[in-house]
């Protein structure tokens, strides 16, 4: 990672305007390392106070209105930043994050890229810890309420490589079984059932007999 040159030699980066100093040179760069060392690029105030070990919120708050100010963090909307401008960030992470607990992309977003539900949906759809519609940018987002004994089970579950939380097809179909029993699904000769029914026996849910056998 590259670091911002500073243009000042003096040892603090002080906000005149209130006298607060906010972190000598060396303090500035490793909170940039440190950030580069987990790999992530979006954050909620409370994970960066946590990750910089900084307890006065006004020292907090001086900081990251100054790293806004000179582009090395990007404000999404109060108390949400990233490294990145929010229109570089993948949508499908920024709504994961934004829900600031654990969830994953499954149900109509999962099924409608793989032709299982052929209509259109203008919100990415998530599964997780709450139910809830927002939007964040110019994306929009839905998600379900699920408990956390079939949460998190991570049967059907990957993460790619930066960071996102996907289901595959079956667990996708699994999960829309589970919120809307008698869902239609276009293209459900595409879908094996046998991989379904297996999930729904890890992770819990009431077996759906009754589609083991469809076609389209």
């Amino acid at each position: 990672m590259i670091y911002p040159v500073l243009m000042s030699t003096d040892k603090t980066i002080t906000n005149r305007s209130i006298g607060v100093k906010v972190g000598s040179k060396s303090q500035y760069l490793k909170r940039f390392s440190d950030l580069a060392k987990i790999g992530e690029m979006i954050f909620h105030t409370k994970d960066l106070a946590n990750l910089w070990g900084i307890q006065n919120s006004n020292t907090l708050y001086t900081t990251l209105k100054r790293y806004v100010r000179q582009g090395l963090l990007f404000r999404i909307y109060k108390g949400f930043y990233a490294i990145k401008p929010i229109g570089e960030v993948d949508r499908l992470l920024l709504g994961i994050k934004a829900l600031h607990g654990y969830a994953y992309v499954s149900t109509e977003t999962i099924l409608i890229e793989n032709g299982i539900i052929q209509q259109t949906l203008s919100a990415v759809t998530l599964v997780g810890m709450a139910t809830k519609h927002f939007s964040v940018g110019d994306s929009r987002y839905l998600s379900r309420k699920l408990a956390d004994k079939f949460l998190y089970q991570s049967d059907g579950i990957v993460t790619e490589v930066n960071g996102v939380r996907k289901a595959s097809v079956e667990r996708a179909v699994a999960d829309i079984l589970y919120f809307h029993r008698h869902i239609y699904l276009d293209g459900a000769a595409l879908v094996d059932w046998e991989k379904v029914k297996s999930l729904q026996e890890h992770v819990g849910y009431p077996l759906t007999p009754e589609r083991y056998t469809q076609r389209i």
